[in-house]
């Protein structure tokens, strides 16, 4: 009989054990997610919205605003997910997309 195993998720290590330092981490994470999210929302904006910006800098300065969400957005949801559900597994589809979106 052939080995029929295979992985279907991994475990993640934990921050903490204790309940309420995990509900801490998530209240961290969410502070942290959503000040970069509404930091590079503006940046965006205002790039996007004024024409006396459209310059080599402000462009670079887009497209540095654009990498921060898409790191921010690729690993920080899940560990925030894992946090509030005290749960510790991801699947090994959800790992392989992390590290695609990460080395992108």
């Amino acid at each position: 009989m052939p080995n029929s195993s295979s992985v279907r998720e991994f475990l993640l290590l934990a921050f903490a054990d204790t309940r309420e330092l995990q509900l801490l981490h998530f209240g961290l994470f969410l502070g942290i997610y959503l000040a970069a999210l509404l930091g590079n929302g503006l940046i965006l904006t205002a790039v996007a919205c004024d024409h006396r910006l459209h310059t080599p800098m402000y462009f670079f300065l887009l497209n540095l605003a654009l990498l921060n969400l898409g790191s921010i957005s690729t690993t920080l949801p899940k560990a925030m997910a894992n946090a509030l559900w005290d749960t510790r597994a991801i699947s090994y589809q959800g790992c392989a997309a992390q590290v695609f979106f990460s080395s992108l």
